[in-house]
């Protein structure tokens, strides 16, 4: 139960967001703002809030949306976030061990507006590129270790992938109209935990099943079948004083990231069983320039644009699945 004291410090954040949501909406000048959080972050070191009451605000729809956004991307006015992921995409088929592939690396841009309402347009530019897990270069070319095939490696470029962040869960990605589920609407309530005192952790995981845009009948070898089955699993770690300074607009983090997806179309496995899981790290970045010299080289040679994050809302947000059979073509059938 909430001391006096702890449901004080509840109303005297929730209080501060309100006041912030008041001064956006006003159009009051950013530097006014940022000078405000400037005072703010000067006066360390900061006192803690109580157990009872930084638990209290994992319970509060509007801030979780909040919290979200600050870890997500930037949220003073201006400002964007690079996102980084490395690890290793493995293979999993029946009757043998799970087999490591190649490595994956993602640079993302990220950035959060916010609007009148207390929402936030999340807008995002995604890189992903595979890995040769001996040399750790990025690979053009992979030779298959199930068929021997000597195969063209495609990267994804989504661009965009954008959603809605406030109070309420949103809606599971569209996927141009391929995912038709709409789950009842939610209160924001995430899965947050105190640990050890000093750490902040949040779980957030989806779990998806929807019509392939990779028709077998047009896309014999890419396509795994008529649905894709995809789960992604996120684990955050935060520093608990830096998620009770409200003077941080974007949160530093670190985290494991974990996809369940089928055989990557490039891939070329058809409907043969079995799939791949990645498995990951991820942080956010100040710049290209903090992420491995072989990533950062590809991203300024081949995707400037990535550069920097989305300024405009647009749709429709596509994953690396819809883009593929935008941008790609059916493969020849394999000589025998």
């Amino acid at each position: 139960m909430l001391t006096a004291k702890s449901t004080k410090s509840v109303r005297r954040l929730l209080s501060r967001r309100q006041a912030l949501g008041l001064a956006a909406s006003a159009g009051l000048a950013p530097m006014a703002l940022q000078a405000a959080q400037s005072k703010d972050a000067a006066c360390a070191p900061r006192k803690r809030l109580s157990n009872d009451a930084l638990k209290a605000l994992f319970k509060h729809p509007a801030w979780n949306c909040d919290t979200i956004a600050r870890i997500e991307a930037d949220v003073a006015p201006g400002k964007f976030i690079h996102g980084y992921a490395t690890g290793t995409v493995m293979g999993v088929r029946e009757n043998e061990a799970v087999k490591p592939l190649f490595g994956f690396e993602v640079f993302s841009g990220i950035r959060v507006i916010r609007q009148a309402n207390g929402d936030y347009q999340r807008m995002c530019r995604e890189l992903v590129f595979y890995r040769d897990l001996a040399t750790g270069q990025i690979l053009d070319e992979w030779t298959s270790v199930y068929t021997g095939e000597k195969l063209r490696v495609v990267d994804v470029a989504n661009d965009p992938f954008n959603y809605i962040i406030s109070d309420h869960f949103p809606d599971p990605p569209s996927y141009g109209g391929l995912n038709q589920e709409k789950p009842p609407r939610r209160p924001l309530l995430l899965n947050w935990q105190l640990m050890n005192d000093d750490v902040v952790t949040l779980t957030t995981d989806i779990h998806l099943y929807y019509k392939n845009a990779l028709d077998p009948a047009k896309w014999p070898r890419e396509s795994s079948g008529p649905m894709n089955r995809v789960s992604e699993l996120f684990r955050y770690v935060m520093r608990r004083d830096d998620v009770e300074n409200t003077a941080l607009t974007h949160l530093p983090h670190t985290g494991v990231w974990n996809r369940i997806t089928p055989w990557l179309p490039w891939m070329l496995m058809g409907t043969a069983p079995g799939h791949v899981v990645y498995a990951g790290l991820f942080s956010s970045v100040p710049s290209v320039d903090a992420v491995p010299e072989p990533v950062a080289r590809r991203v300024k040679e081949r995707f400037p644009l990535y550069l920097t994050a989305p300024e405009v809302w647009q749709e429709p947000s596509l994953s690396s699945i819809e883009n593929y059979a935008r941008t790609q073509k059916p493969a020849a059938a394999r000589l025998p």
